[in-house]
């Protein structure tokens, strides 16, 4: 009578006990993994239920395995799975609460996200390419196009930018900022006194011919003044690169970027290359954190915990993984590739990204709800573009287990390889950056999951009675700017380390609040969810 029977698919444990210790009594699957009356997927099996139903608590005492008998026959009012298509949610009751939309690919794959943020301008005055690095599908023949466009004139801002800072001289708007954790990891040094890892300018062999950057600012002023006349659409300034021998131009500013060869730069190119990136750098948002490598990251579309993902600095490699060299069971319509973030906060020379949890209650007016608690996920390797393996560019937990730790780690890294995010607030203040969290970091993270949102919002199947609990990523550039990577639908709670499994239980235990104590008392306390979007 009181509609206190709930279903668990999987294995959650902390979700079981506190809906036990509300009253609730557990419906447990069958082994065919259907929900009740409603079909589900098969998920193995008998055996493997049965272990995870242990992993739930099946040893439950008797009077609840007694209780959980009685209720066989009854519909579950409360339904969580650990994937959406578990169960067909047109098929449940008004009053049945599940904890999943369909649909949500529309932002919650790599494909989705890219494609349906371009159309953020329509719905808010934000510009997608403020937090979220620029991104192409592969497998659209005119996004193919655009990205090879793209990397060419990177290569060649990139190009200019090399020159500069070999001349001793950075413009302004794509300064690079002291890299925390860096040296005494006290106070951050001006990155003019820290040595810089490129060549001298003179490298190996005769310098390249000055016409290298003469075509390099040829190019650049082209785009620049493309920009200017971009019509109201916001259709992509394309193509500007006609005219350049490309093949010929990417070889050689391979090899002064990758294999340091000497860049000769007269006094007034060296003039106008500075003119030419600082007027860039007011129509690019990304110039500062884009880097001069030049280095991207090819993902799968639709797969997660960092499978199938490379980095590549060369635009024939792009093309050649893309057709499927790496994992062929990807083809080439369901790759992206991504502009990587190289101008990083790192910690202790070490790059890290953090696990943001996100709550939506309604689609229909759009609801978010944003958990004030977090963590880091260090890589295992000391950061370095010059080496692009997964060990140092990929925080992934599961790519991590498989990476050895390097025998230099610095000592106050953790052994685990996760930091809370009270544990990088503190960090940041011992750097002299105590109000980057909450003055830069945090806003900026609740305008991208806001923005990521609203973009997708018509795409997706609402539902009231419905909820979903999310889990986005992000890396902060060296300015402490956040950028967000994916959105993952289905979080793990898996406690990974010691900081994993308070915080995973933590937002379990603040999700029901959310979802169910608020529906009884509106007053309620909702624990770390803050409500920071409702239309």
């Amino acid at each position: 009578q009181e509609k206190k029977i709930f279903t668990v698919q999987g294995p959650y444990p902390v979700i079981r006990s506190l809906l036990r210790a509300r009253g609730w009594v557990e419906k447990k699957l069958p082994s065919t993994g259907r929900v009740g009356n409603q079909p589900g997927r098969h998920h193995g099996s008998q055996e493997k239920q049965r272990q995870e139903e242990e992993e739930g608590g099946a040893g439950a005492e008797q009077g609840e395995a007694v209780q959980s008998c009685l209720v066989r026959d009854q519909v579950p009012y409360f339904i969580w799975t650990s994937r959406c298509g578990a169960v067909d949610s047109r098929l449940l009751r008004r009053d049945q609460v599940l904890n999943h939309y369909a649909q949500v690919g529309a932002f919650t794959t790599k494909e989705g996200l890219c494609l349906n943020l371009r159309n953020l301008p329509w719905f808010d005055q934000a510009d997608p390419d403020a937090f979220f690095p620029r991104c192409y599908r592969l497998g659209a023949a005119d996004e193919q196009q655009a990205f090879i466009e793209d990397f060419c004139l990177t290569a060649a801002r990139s190009l200019l930018k090399v020159a500069l800072e070999r001349a001793g001289d950075v413009p302004a708007g794509t300064e690079q900022l002291p890299k925390s954790g860096e040296g005494s990891g006290k106070h951050q040094v001006p990155r003019s006194h820290v040595p810089h890892p490129m060549p001298p300018t003179v490298g190996p062999g005769p310098p390249l011919p000055p016409q290298l950057v003469e075509e390099a600012l040829r190019v650049c002023g082209q785009h620049l003044g493309s920009l200017g006349h971009q019509d109201i659409d916001g259709d992509p300034p394309y193509p500007i690169t006609t005219g350049t021998d490309w093949d010929r131009f990417l070889q050689d500013y391979y090899r002064v970027v990758h294999e340091g060869a000497g860049l000769a730069l007269s006094r007034a190119q060296r003039e106008r290359c500075r003119a030419l990136l600082q007027r860039l750098a007011g129509r690019l948002p990304q110039l500062g954190m884009e880097g001069n490598h030049n280095v991207w990251i090819l993902k799968p579309g639709a797969k997660s915990r960092g499978r199938g993902i490379v980095c590549t600095a060369r635009l024939e490699e792009v093309l050649r993984l893309a057709g499927g060299c790496v994992a062929p069971s990807a083809p080439a319509g369901e790759w992206v590739v991504q502009k990587y973030v190289e101008q990083l906060l790192l910690i202790f020379g070490t790059k890290f990204d953090i696990r943001q949890w996100f709550l939506v209650t309604d689609w229909n007016p759009l609801t978010i709800w944003f958990y004030r608690e977090s963590y880091l996920r260090f890589c295992s390797q000391p950061f370095s573009l010059h080496h692009l393996d997964r060990a140092r560019h990929l925080c992934n937990v599961s790519i991590q287990k498989q990476c050895r730790p390097a025998q230099a780690q610095h000592p106050r890294l953790p052994p685990d390889q996760i930091w809370s995010c009270r544990q990088l607030q503190a960090y940041l203040a011992r750097v002299g950056r105590a109000g980057a969290w909450h003055q830069v970091m945090v806003p900026g993270m609740k305008a991208a999951v806001v923005g990521a949102l609203r973009s997708a919002q018509d795409l997706v199947g609402s539902r009231k009675g419905s909820f979903e609990l999310y889990g986005a990523d992000f890396v902060f550039g060296e300015d402490c700017q956040p950028w967000l990577l994916e959105i993952n639908a289905s979080p793990t709670m898996a406690p990974s380390s010691a900081v994993t499994g308070r915080l995973c239980a933590s937002v379990q235990r603040d999700t029901l609040r959310v979802v169910i104590d608020r529906r009884d008392d509106p007053t309620c306390p909702t624990g770390a969810f803050e409500l920071i979007y409702k239309e």
